[in-house]
């Protein structure tokens, strides 16, 4: 019974301590949680994000109105700018490392529907999962703590209430996935607090898996080979104005192999205005130059 009640006694400490703090983020139909993490700002998913204008939901029942200060999608993280006069910002954990069974509380206020705090243990660490475009975004915090609809955009903290995560995705019964804090992600959310929305280079391409591609090229006679199968180009994009068509098969691109859609990532994020691309085309191997913007 000890146990229990020790653990009885911290779930409402981070309830009492970090509760306040936490938000409903709401638009429409679409609900999620935040997190106050300064004076006017607060901390959300970007995919909890629709248009320009959100309504903050705080604990006390106050609702406000939130402008988007910053999204950064392929990151699924988002900073609102909202009056929080008040509610004092949650700290962030000075040593965000986190190990395979350390206990963990989760935060949340799913479309202002009302305050949860769950426990739960750490059950996996270095996850990834895609972000709303497709990127993947690794390192992820896995754990048990049980989370309603709504909850992504919440903290993950420790004993003491300080953030470890933030809540972002569910795998299923029983299991979320947070990503992690550290000095990176706070660089990151600070600039998007300045406005600061990041800009990747994008080629403008939907593709297929390797799984897909081979089967594919199998189904009509051509040769496997390991790559990702182009299935739309978008019109005026760099990928359009390099010549790429529908059915090519990206192999390479800045020098690497391609072989999943990670690589393919990579090259871009590498690439400084333009990226070389090796397709194959039937059974025919060229190389395009993708012109690349912002």
């Amino acid at each position: 019974m000890a146990v229990l009640e020790e653990l009885q006694a911290a779930v409402a400490r981070v309830g009492e301590q970090v509760g306040p703090s936490v938000v409903g983020v709401v638009n429409g139909w679409s609900h999620g949680s935040g997190m106050v993490i300064g004076k006017g700002r607060i901390l959300t998913n970007a995919h909890n994000i629709r248009g320009e204008e959100m309504t903050a939901a705080f604990a006390d029942g106050r609702t406000a109105r939130a402008n988007v200060l910053g999204v950064d999608i392929d990151g699924d993280l988002a900073v609102l700018e909202v009056d929080t006069d008040g509610l004092a910002p949650l700290t962030w954990a000075a040593d965000a490392t986190v190990a395979v069974g350390q206990p963990v509380f989760a935060v949340s206020n799913p479309g202002g529907r009302g305050l949860r705090v769950t426990f739960g243990l750490v059950s996996g660490t270095s996850r990834s999962f895609r972000g709303p475009r497709g990127r993947r975004v690794s390192g992820s915090l896995e754990h048990t703590a049980p989370l309603l609809p709504g909850s992504s955009g919440g903290p993950v903290v420790n004993a003491a209430g300080e953030i470890l995560g933030i809540n972002t995705n569910r795998l299923g019964e029983g299991f979320y996935l947070a990503i992690p804090g550290g000095a990176g992600l706070q660089a990151r959310i600070d600039a998007l607090g300045r406005g600061e929305t990041p800009s990747r280079a994008r080629l403008g391409v939907a593709v297929a898996p390797p799984e897909i591609a081979r089967r594919m090229r199998r189904a009509v006679g051509l040769p496997e080979r390991d790559g990702l199968l182009v299935r739309g180009v978008e019109d005026g994009s760099p990928a359009d104005a390099a010549g790429l068509q529908e059915g090519d098969l990206i192999v390479a691109a800045g020098g690497r192999e391609v072989r999943v859609l990670e690589d393919l990532q990579a090259a871009l994020d590498g690439a400084k205005g333009k990226l070389e691309i090796g397709v194959v085309r039937g059974t025919e191997e060229r190389s395009v130059t993708a012109k690349l913007g912002g």
